[in-house]
């Protein structure tokens, strides 16, 4: 518990100081940052899935910084070992005692870099931490700091000594994203924004605190989802697991995550009741991850991301009407 309680107007007020505040040091990517937005507030992992030098570590650091959270950064190498994560027992000579030494992952946003560079055994360190919030070494379990969140980047380039994720692990990812490149105009933003401040750092200032993160999550809970709602997204679950481009469609823990997902963008748009729209922004960020195609979409190109898509266009959308509900007004546009 926190101690504290916010309303879901004003974690949103918050959720807009926080992302003006990042945006500060991150040019562009504006609904990537949204979605990493959403994702902390759902209390979940997230993947960032890209080419190196496209910000995934800025954005890391700057949410840290502006939230107000411990950060640590892990760099996967092939050589790395689990312990060199959760942390192990050491001999201490001075109490002659074993004393536990913490790994990084001790720590409130976690930037997990390259992960796909390391073997499955020291991947499969993360799971616990991810999935309970906790580590048992040498037979103790000790709890993480609250809130705990996980950042991991995957380079998608196929290089020599890196290791695809497991299907397991995937599933632990609240969901993934994909920056892509910058814009002209935002890249020479960038490189304007470099000149002008005459150093290589922006000084970021936090907006909240480890208290105010958990406070913004239990916010959420008071964002409406109607029963309507509920059956649409067991709808586009149930889609993913009986397409025939799909091998394995999306677990139960998918239909938990786009309901989660769903209010935190309701939320970001000043909203404290879902709609239909809410569902469809965060649907392919959170189970694209999620589904396994068949072999032979490989060879023609076909991504995960383009099925969900294309199997969220044919599941009939609710007919929710906002407007119906006079205690809470207009319904303001929401982003598309």
């Amino acid at each position: 518990m926190t101690g504290s309680t916010l309303t879901p107007d004003e974690t949103a007020q918050r959720c807009a100081r926080v992302l003006a505040e990042v945006q500060r040091a991150v040019v562009g990517h504006r609904r990537a940052l949204e979605l990493v937005m959403t994702g902390i507030l759902a209390g979940g992992h997230i993947l960032l899935e890209d080419l190196p030098g496209l910000g995934k570590t800025l954005i890391a650091r700057s949410f840290a910084r502006v939230l107000g959270l411990d950060f640590a950064r892990i760099q996967f190498t092939p050589d790395l070992l689990p312990s060199d994560v959760v942390g192990a027992p050491l001999y201490d000579q001075r109490s002659a005692e074993m004393v536990f030494r913490p790994g990084p992952v001790f720590t409130q946003l976690l930037l997990a870099d390259e992960i796909n560079r390391t073997p499955p055994k020291t991947q499969a360190a993360l799971l616990e931490a991810m999935g309970e919030g906790q580590v048992s070494v040498d037979g103790q379990t000790r709890l993480l700091p609250q809130p705990f969140i996980v950042l991991a980047t995957d380079n998608p380039i196929e290089y020599e000594g890196t290791y695809e994720l497991p299907e397991a692990q995937l599933d632990r990812f609240l969901m993934r994203l994909r920056l892509g490149y910058l814009t002209s105009g935002d890249e020479t933003d960038m490189l304007r924004r470099r000149v002008a401040r005459a150093r290589e750092q922006v000084e970021l200032n936090a907006v909240t605190g480890p208290d105010g993160v958990l406070a913004m999550r239990e916010s959420l809970e008071q964002v409406e989802i109607t029963p309507d709602l509920l059956d649409y997204i067991v709808a586009i679950i149930r889609a993913t697991r009986s397409d025939a481009q799909v091998q394995v469609g999306a677990s139960p823990r998918g239909g938990l995550a786009l309901v989660q997902l769903a209010r935190g963008q309701a939320l970001l748009n000043k909203r404290d009741y879902v709609i239909p729209d809410d569902i469809k922004q965060v649907a392919v960020p959170a189970l694209a991850h999620r589904v396994t195609l068949r072999p032979e979409l490989w060879v023609r190109q076909v991504s995960s991301d383009d099925v969900v898509a294309k199997l969220l266009a044919a599941v009939p959308t609710p007919k929710t009407d906002p407007t119906t509900r006079a205690d809470r007004g207009p319904d303001p546009a929401v982003n598309s």
